[in-house]
């Protein structure tokens, strides 16, 4: 099954089981990418975040104006922080961005309970590694791909390359399929 791929300088469409790097700067706006990515050719979104709370992540789909009604939120914050939060069938929540394990088997429970063409975001790996260490963070993203492979799902993974050693990032660019780059001023690349 092939998915569009709704972002500016890709190809038209990718395979399912594709995993696809967004590589951009710590201060870039990958909002635009990420929503492209998520409202194009989708039956239902998992949203993993380990950068902000579920309710900054439904702020940016009601901006984005993503359909919210296909969307799933992963929140690895608010429970570390905190903060109030209400488990709904949306809106799941792990201990810390660190809880990797927790993390691998609510995307497996996701892809097991959904049909159709699904979608996968992971912001961001960088946040994930901080918590967790670059090992056991490449370990949970090559299972994550795995896991898209198996349910025929595509997935978009942030990273920013600054804040990691350049063998770690060409380490990353290997397990992907595809990787985009988005620099600094705005302009977007990518390699298939």
């Amino acid at each position: 099954m092939d998915y569009e791929l709704a972002v500016e300088n890709t190809p038209d469409t990718i395979p399912g089981g594709t995993g696809v790097l967004l590589l951009h700067p710590s201060t870039g706006e990958t909002d635009r990418i990420d929503t492209d990515f998520l409202k194009t050719d989708t039956d239902s979104m998992l949203i993993i975040s380990t950068r902000t709370t579920a309710r900054e992540v439904e702020q940016k789909l009601e901006y984005y104006d993503v359909d919210e009604t296909r969307a799933t939120i992963l929140d690895t914050l608010s429970i570390e922080r905190g903060y109030t939060r209400r488990t709904s069938d949306d809106v799941h929540y792990v201990a810390s961005p660190d809880d990797l394990d927790s993390i691998v088997e609510d995307a497996r429970r996701f892809l097991e309970s959904h049909d159709g063409k699904l979608r996968v975001t992971v912001d961001s790996i960088t946040e994930m590694a901080y918590y967790a260490d670059d090992d056991r963070t490449r370990e949970a993203v090559a299972d994550l791909l795995d896991l898209l492979a198996d349910h025929d799902a595509v997935g978009l993974f942030h990273l920013s390359p600054e804040v990691h050693d350049e063998s770690l990032v060409d380490d990353y660019r290997d397990l992907f399929g595809g990787v985009v780059e988005l620099d600094a001023d705005g302009t977007v690349t990518s390699e298939f």
